[in-house]
């Protein structure tokens, strides 16, 4: 027999913990463990194997803006001289392309992931990822994948698309990628002029800017929308688009003003991957970040060793939840912030 579900929690034991100074809050459990029994389903049903990668590891993805939490080696007491750090993983990426080139199918996981610096109402240390690999598939069909399971947890009717230089030409009348910069510095100085001066000649710091303030908000408000081909400067570990020469088979999932997933058609070029990987390096020592050298040679590997044509996606599911049950602040749908931990 199947276990029973566990009754709702009384109205006392919910005002309890509306506002608890040092107690966790525990008013969604229930909603929580119901997603994660749907997201394994969903996934199950289409044949995925759940994994589970390590939260430390030697190696890390080289991220410009994401910053890993080191643990000196030292720490582990294991004698061992391969690294001098480990890191907690900031996604579990670099462990299932391992797998993936290793042979194994289409797979995903559910599990802790964390960034150091990032606390906000949409942001913690450490939070809950999604992440899944489907074998053989390309852009479209990540692309259709996703929107079907962010329509079945969100329990809406469909999922919309548009690509990365159509959703700027729409909302702000200009090419993204074609644009010249003054046309971007005017759209900045409305809306963020303290900026202007310091990221004027960065395209992509100007369309982050111009992204997350005058369009993400009206994004997914009515049923969610999947945004394609982000310009090539942008492609972080996507290929190139067969759509666009001058953007990357990228994609990511907003809802409700969020964003809540990111993905690739994954790319496979060992030499392109260390271009990028250097770059990644060189932006994090130009904003004032320590270098992470060379601790993608993991990945180099498994590249280089045979890694499947996928597409792979990170979803946030505290941010699922957080639209799924009209919560405003990461801290309404986890039992423990980073202050509570």
């Amino acid at each position: 027999p199947l276990p029973q579900p566990m009754p709702e929690p009384a109205p006392e034991e919910l005002r309890r913990n509306e506002h608890p100074p040092d107690r966790p809050n525990i008013r969604l459990l229930h909603e929580r463990a119901k997603v994660l029994r749907e997201l394994r389903q969903f996934f199950d049903e289409r044949g995925f194997l759940e994994v589970q990668p390590p939260c430390l590891s030697r190696g890390c993805i080289v991220d410009p803006f994401i910053d890993p939490i080191e643990i000196p080696a030292s720490q582990l007491q294991l004698g061992l001289d391969s690294s001098p750090q480990y890191y907690l993983q900031t996604s579990p990426e670099l462990a299932m392309k391992r797998m993936l080139a290793a042979g194994a199918p289409s797979i995903y996981s559910i599990g802790p992931v964390f960034r150091g610096g990032e606390l906000g109402d949409h942001h913690n240390p450490e939070f809950t990822m999604l992440e899944w690999y489907a074998v053989g598939a390309d852009l479209n069909a990540g692309v259709e994948l996703l929107g079907k399971l962010a329509s079945q947890l969100l329990e809406r009717t469909g999922c919309d698309v548009i690509s990365y230089r159509q959703l700027f030409a729409d909302s702000l009348g200009f090419d993204p990628i074609d644009a010249d910069l003054s046309v971007l510095q005017a759209h900045v100085l409305k809306v963020a002029s303290s900026l202007v001066d310091s990221i004027a000649d960065d395209r992509d710091a100007m369309l982050d800017v111009l992204l997350s303030e005058c369009i993400q908000p009206t994004l997914g408000i009515d049923r969610p929308v999947i945004v394609t081909n982000y310009p090539l400067s942008q492609a972080a570990l996507a290929r190139l688009s067969e759509d666009d020469d001058q953007c990357a088979a990228r994609f990511e999932l907003f809802a409700a003003g969020l964003e809540l997933a990111n993905g690739y058609d994954e790319l496979r070029d060992v030499e392109v991957l260390v271009t990028r990987f250097r770059r990644n390096d060189e932006r994090r020592v130009v904003a004032g970040r320590k270098p992470l050298g060379r601790q993608n040679r993991m990945l180099e590997y498994a590249i280089s060793s045979g890694l499947p044509a996928c597409t792979g996606v990170a979803l946030g599911v505290d941010r699922l939840l957080m639209v799924r049950t009209g919560k405003r602040t990461i801290g309404e749908v986890i039992p423990f912030t980073i202050d509570l931990a």
